[in-house]
């Protein structure tokens, strides 16, 4: 049995940054279409919720906790987004250059990538893959102010709830939110499951033959254990 070690070499581990954006909005059908790139994100914020305990008492002890269920929501800070994505901010198209405020919002999904560092390589050591499902913006607050002698972009800010879905595979219960580590694919000893990473990756960011497509954790479980999407 070994010893514990604290501090070795290599493992002085933190995450920072976001980057590589991707909407994919929600159809009527409850379908994720295409995804687009997300530009100018600044910010993602997890705020979950939930799994408070409810406790009760009997013969003069703590006899039983029960605990609510947990959900998922959070702030996505950007200085611009894309078009699809007036659709989830209650945006519609009254007529061309025309946008009208206070319509239906659409549920939509998105990803963003996060940098892993070490005390070796700094912020190029790896990444995770955030993925999030089933979420719906709140209608959120824009302040104009004037240009003066330190003028900065107007960041704009929403909110976000989401409704969790089947994970398909296991007996997990259903999720909201994915994340994927890079680092457990892309080492020395993995070559075969660097090819796996690549694999989903272009479904996740699409290439010149295939569109953007949003994995479901089912179709990310089939990526990273076979190298390909599930057959239909």
């Amino acid at each position: 049995m070994a010893a514990l070690k604290w501090d070795e070499t290599g493992k002085h581990l933190y995450e920072t940054g976001v980057s590589k954006g991707v909407l994919w909005v929600m159809n009527d059908k409850g379908e994720y279409g295409n995804g687009v790139a997300w530009n100018g994100l600044t910010s993602v914020s997890d705020t979950p919720s939930g799994a408070e305990e409810s406790a009760f008492y009997a013969d003069d002890i703590k006899y039983l906790s029960l605990y609510s269920l947990e959900e998922y929501g959070g702030t996505i800070n950007a200085y611009t987004y894309p078009d699809e994505f007036a659709q989830c901010d209650g945006s519609g198209t009254l007529t061309e250059g025309v946008t009208i405020r206070q319509q239906k919002r659409r549920r939509f999904a998105f990803c963003y990538q996060t940098r892993i560092g070490n005390d070796i390589v700094g912020s190029d050591y790896s990444y995770k893959i955030h993925i999030v499902y089933g979420a719906m913006a709140s209608p959120s607050d824009r302040e104009y102010t004037t240009i003066n002698d330190s003028p900065e972009p107007i960041e704009m800010s929403w909110e976000f709830t989401t409704l969790p879905i089947e994970v398909g595979v296991g007996d997990f219960k259903p999720t909201s939110h994915l994340e994927i580590d890079a680092s457990a694919f892309t080492g020395d000893s993995l070559p075969d499951k660097k090819s796996y990473l690549e694999a989903l990756e272009k479904y996740i960011y699409g290439d010149t033959s295939t569109e953007s497509k949003c994995p479901l954790p089912a179709v990310v479980h089939s990526f990273l254990t076979t190298g390909s999407a599930p057959e239909e």
